[in-house]
């Protein structure tokens, strides 16, 4: 059963910031985004094993990094603002060193105003794929240069790059950083 997240549209409420800020922290048992128009959008929890796939993702990403040093890994808890607006929270991201420290301490600190270099959307058994993929080519168009929409019920992910067609491949596979992540690989044989 697909639940589709609870969209509100504020059209005559404009949200600074400050305040959609302030909204997400007073109520921190929900899981908020906004749309570059301003829509607010109220996320559904997911099961429990798409909370164990998506931890998967998080520690095999997260063990690249400690190793390489090459940057900073974000859970689907970190909202990221993107440059059209939008308030987005991947499923797990990525931000290459140089760029997440030329930030100051405040911007890191609350919700950044800066595009990943690397996301990874993971589809729950709950979730919308047609809204996963308009948020993919959002992602792309805000400076992200590689991502991953690992789709388990139809045993397929779509890999989105810069500059590229989508690349579609299916279920068992081994996808590669390429570039963005150096040496980095991630088998989706158990998905």
């Amino acid at each position: 059963m697909v639940i589709s997240p609870l969209t509100l549209n504020l059209d005559t409420v404009h949200l600074t910031d400050e305040q959609f800020y302030e909204l997400c922290q007073n109520n921190r048992e929900l899981k908020f985004e906004r749309t570059a128009t301003g829509e607010l959008i109220i996320m559904p929890p997911v099961g429990g094993e798409s909370g164990n796939r998506e931890a998967d993702l998080i520690t095999d990403l997260g063990i690249w990094n400690r190793q390489t040093q090459l940057g900073y890994t974000f859970s689907s808890s970190t909202i990221f603002k993107l440059p059209n607006g939008a308030d987005r929270s991947p499923d797990a991201a990525w931000i290459k060193k140089e760029r997440w420290e030329a930030l100051t301490a405040e911007q890191r600190r609350k919700f950044p105003a800066i595009a990943p270099d690397f996301v990874i959307e993971l589809r729950s058994a709950t979730d919308d794929l047609k809204t996963l993929r308009q948020k993919m080519p959002e992602y792309i168009d805000a400076g992200v240069l590689l991502g991953w929409l690992i789709n388990p019920q139809q045993q397929q992910v779509e890999i989105y790059r810069q500059g590229q067609n989508v690349e579609v491949r299916n279920l068992p596979t081994e996808l590669s950083g390429e570039d963005v992540l150096p040496k980095f690989s991630l088998s989706l044989a158990c998905y």
